[in-house]
């Protein structure tokens, strides 16, 4: 089977579906990766700090086994200034090449500007009629993303779909230790402990000790 991962930006990927991926790997399915956007020494960000992430990167790609990588290259948080039909047709042709029977993709309410223009491309790249095999789809939520929005009707991300994850949820949380600079330190979400809590939370409410939870956007069997 042919899964692919959609990461608006590096660290989505573990936050929303890691512990997934993991069970993928393990069932021999063939993974692939594709990365939105990037940081850029124009937006302030350092040599150092470019060139750690494209080392993180790599290593995460290893440690998920994925058979390839795709990077669009789009400045990380200025996803609302490109051209959508441009971000549009990047994407539908990596779907097109790879040809996925199941894509993850983040949650289109969550607060960050990025994902909701990139959830909304996506969407636009996965209609039934064009892309016949793709057989799910389905959002995963980011901690400090997706709790964040505000609660209207169009925000709220409702799981109806969950991920046993008991047995991965160790190896997510060290896989998650690479994205050094993104981890906080509680209270605030993206912390270790409150990952792991989230996913004890989700699982609490499948009856299993650790789930990852998505919203099902479409399935076809």
């Amino acid at each position: 089977m042919k899964v692919l991962v959609i990461s608006v930006h590096p660290d989505d990927e573990t936050l929303g579906c890691g512990g997934t991926i993991l069970k993928h790997k393990k069932n021999g399915d063939e993974l692939y990766w594709l990365i939105i956007t990037k940081a850029d020494e124009k937006l302030g960000f350092s040599r150092e700090f470019i060139d750690k992430r494209k080392s993180e990167i790599k290593n995460v790609a290893q440690r998920y086994g994925f058979i390839n990588i795709f990077e669009l290259g789009y400045l990380t948080t200025k996803l609302h200034l490109v051209d959508i039909s441009d971000l549009i047709k990047n994407i539908s042709n990596i779907i097109t090449h790879i040809r996925p029977e199941i894509i993850y993709m983040n949650n289109r309410g969550d607060i960050h500007t990025d994902h909701q223009v990139a959830a909304k491309a996506i969407m636009s790249c996965v209609k039934s009629f064009r892309y016949p095999f793709i057989k799910r789809i389905l959002m995963y939520e980011c901690i400090s993303e997706t709790e964040m929005a505000p609660g209207f009707p169009e925000n709220i991300f409702i799981p109806n779909v969950y991920s046993d994850i008991t047995d991965y949820i160790n190896e997510k949380i060290e896989i998650m230790k690479i994205y050094e600079s993104e981890l906080q330190i509680p209270p605030l979400p993206r912390s270790l402990d409150n990952i792991a809590s989230l996913a004890r939370f989700r699982g609490a409410s499948c009856g299993v000790e650790y789930a990852e939870a998505f919203m099902l956007v479409r399935e076809r069997f």
